[in-house]
């Protein structure tokens, strides 16, 4: 199941053939991991710890342009955590505006992409940038798209990017059937998607949410 705040009105399963939401995503899916080849991100919660991880490559065409490119970084003093597919300036323009959705809205991390994801789609000068963001708090997971989705996983594991699949599939079995720690299965899913795609190295970058003892909300 995914939950899509922002672009449906109500819940659907993507399985179901009949939604007539599901062409939606598909299209979408297949619209940005064909175009997006920058990248795998991907965010991972267990056991109370928050973690997304980015690897380092950036490609044009064929060819290697960047090892250790940053693409996960935190925002609004450290409670929130960003990476991006897609064009670097596309991504950093969003950033910017995506931080500053959450001043406005005092860090409400949905709220805040919900309006970006509106502006993102309405704007003329906005609707042509090519990247997607990948977000999470505390409490929520985030995929947002130019389409002017926000999407929320049910899951504990999302990603984005040209190996986003592989890395998603990977975290997902390691989720449910290692002992491994949030960041570890993290560490492990990107060595595993960084070994099938072509787009994304093993050259990785890790952070992880602050863990507040008073709140129970990560899971």
């Amino acid at each position: 199941m995914i939950r899509l705040i922002q672009g449906a009105e109500q819940n659907f399963d993507v399985r179901d053939s009949c939604n007539p939401c599901r062409e939606r995503i598909y299209n979408m899916n297949e619209t940005v991991f064909q175009k997006i080849r920058a990248t795998t991100i991907l965010s991972v919660r267990k056991d109370g710890r928050a973690v997304m991880a980015g690897d380092g490559q950036v490609s044009l065409g064929d060819t290697i342009m960047k090892h250790s490119a940053v693409k996960v970084r935190y925002m609004y003093d450290s409670q929130a955590l960003v990476g991006f597919a897609g064009a670097a300036a596309d991504a950093f323009n969003l950033f910017d505006k995506l931080e500053a959705k959450l001043e406005v809205y005092n860090g409400n991390l949905t709220k805040a992409a919900v309006e970006l994801a509106k502006d993102w789609r309405t704007d003329k000068i906005l609707r042509r940038l090519e990247a997607m963001l990948l977000a999470m708090d505390s409490e929520h997971t985030l995929i947002i798209s130019g389409t002017g989705d926000v999407i929320e996983p049910d899951e504990s594991v999302a990603a984005i990017g040209s190996g986003g699949p592989y890395a998603l599939s990977a975290a997902i079995a390691l989720t449910e059937h290692s002992d491994l720690d949030a960041k570890a299965i993290a560490c492990e899913a990107m060595k595993i998607a960084a070994s099938i795609c072509i787009y994304t190295n093993e050259h990785l970058i890790i952070h992880e949410l602050k863990r507040d003892i008073n709140n129970s909300s990560l899971k």
